[in-house]
């Protein structure tokens, strides 16, 4: 059994994916860009905003440019993140779950730490213990520096910690945090882009908490 579990946000524990492609599409119309698709950003995400807003503007935009789309961004999402991002219905069931048996939790994530205080506060206050978003000093996933520093706040050890994403962005980060990894399939890719890392992938919270309490 697992006493940590370190969870990524967006697409495992957050459905974020409609403010963050309203908030991509505001900051694209602004200065005259075609807008994404919903598919689209999905894509788009998992490596940060600033790669988000990279993908995202045409081809060729000048760095500039792409550094106004990015601050226009940021000004739009921190006024909209949770028109409708909520979370989802397996990971409700998980954090009950967890916090019943008394595992500790904490979240790591490359979205910037100033929108992740902002779901922090409003959805895992009083059942997650922290969260951490992209700062300075800290480099993103897939490098293992933000969980690692989830573990120090937490005084965990690797050996009895998992980590738990959507995408291909955290099974990379598992590994190179030298920590156990389940994959869900709930959110922003599909279960034929996780499998190929060898780790368990599941698809309800009973498959999820199974996993934990083996």
């Amino acid at each position: 059994m697992y006493k940590t579990v370190i969870f990524d946000l967006d697409g495992t524990l957050l459905n974020t994916l409609g403010d963050l492609a309203a908030s991509t599409n505001a900051a694209l119309a602004a200065f005259g860009m075609p807008a994404r698709t919903v598919d689209e950003v999905r894509r788009f995400v998992g490596n940060g905003i600033g790669l988000l807003i990279r993908r995202a503007v045409p081809a060729g935009t000048p760095e500039d440019l792409i550094a106004r789309v990015l601050d226009a961004f940021k000004t739009h999402y921190v006024a909209h993140a949770l028109d409708t991002t909520a979370l989802y219905p397996q990971a409700e069931a998980v954090l009950e779950g967890l916090h019943r048996a008394g595992v500790q939790t904490a979240v790591v994530s490359n979205k910037a730490d100033f929108a992740v205080q902002i779901l922090h506060e409003n959805f895992f206050r009083d059942r997650i213990a922290c969260s951490i978003g992209e700062r300075p000093g800290c480099r993103r996933k897939p490098e293992p520096d933000l969980v690692e520093l989830a573990l120090s706040l937490l005084g965990a050890d690797k050996e009895t910690s998992v980590y738990v994403g959507d995408s291909e962005v955290d099974a990379q980060t598992a590994k190179n945090a030298g920590l156990a990894c389940v994959l869900v399939d709930w959110g922003f890719r599909d279960r034929s882009v996780l499998t190929p890392y060898g780790y368990p992938v599941v698809s309800t919270a009973d498959a999820l908490l199974a996993e934990f309490f083996q």
